[in-house]
């Protein structure tokens, strides 16, 4: 947990501290730039698991934000590292959408409803009911439980939604069983993406809004750790918790540099 200026690498979380309802926040379209110019190791991370990296680059490049699909990692792309470094070529009954399916797909796993290593269970917007029995059962016979992120509910126009940790709360009511939940607060998340980039935690920054997930987890992965006060924290909930993180910004603004940068030959 080193100082801001022995950081080197970056990972950062998406809403809250780049966009806000698909709109980008102030300071996040230079300080992508920054890191893209500098040549900087980073890259966005997001619990949210419907998505491929490449529809997240889509999304974000109409907000006004250029991310390359290679500098974005999902809670999806995160189980689908685990569960191949656990299982290489193993089978999954997968409750979720192209996020989810893609990302295993591409990591060499095969989806089945016939006996399956995992069942996994990922962000929706459909959840059937055939589906989540199915899950029940197959846990029941021994699958694996695996989650993607641990978020009971995600935010919609109309108010809140439940989401995947709420999906998952119901599997363990009808078999018991508690899942192994990859996204964070699991510090594994972001273990992944430091492999993904080549990074060291000592000299890798966490920047994210929320205390019992972004903070809490970059505290365990031993990264340098910024909260920025422009997703859901303010100073009354930063107080409630027995940790703090290493700085506290009112928003990625605030990262961007304004003088010209010096390069040493």
């Amino acid at each position: 947990m080193g100082r801001r200026e022995e950081v080197e690498c970056w990972l950062t979380d998406m809403d809250g501290v780049l966009v806000h309802e698909n709109h980008a926040l102030p300071g996040a379209a230079e300080l992508l730039q920054q890191w893209e110019d500098s040549g900087t190791p980073y890259l966005v991370l997001t619990n949210n698991s419907i998505f491929t990296a490449r529809d997240l680059s889509a999304r974000l490049r109409a907000s006004g934000l250029n991310v390359p699909e290679e500098r974005i990692w999902t809670s999806a792309l995160a189980t689908a590292d685990f569960l191949k470094s656990q299982l290489p070529g193993g089978t999954a009954f997968v409750i979720g959408e192209a996020g989810i399916t893609t990302a295993l797909h591409e990591a060499g796993f095969i989806m089945t409803e016939t006996n399956p290593d995992y069942v996994v269970v990922g962000e929706t917007r459909n959840y059937s009911f055939d589906a989540i029995t199915k899950a029940i059962r197959l846990i029941g016979n021994g699958a694996r439980f695996i989650v993607t992120n641990p978020d009971a509910t995600g935010p919609s126009k109309d108010g809140p939604m439940p989401a995947t940790g709420a999906i998952a709360a119901l599997i363990t009511k009808a078999t018991g069983m508690e899942p192994y939940v990859v996204g964070k607060p699991n510090p594994m998340m972001f273990r992944s993406a430091l492999n993904k980039i080549g990074a060291h935690s000592e000299n890798t920054a966490m920047i994210g809004d929320r205390m019992d997930t972004d903070i809490v987890a970059g505290i365990e992965a031993g990264l340098h750790t910024i909260l920025v006060l422009t997703g859901i924290s303010d100073e009354a909930e930063i107080q409630k918790y027995p940790f703090r993180p290493d700085e506290i910004l009112g928003g990625v603004h605030e990262l961007v540099r304004t003088e010209p940068v010096e390069t040493e030959l």
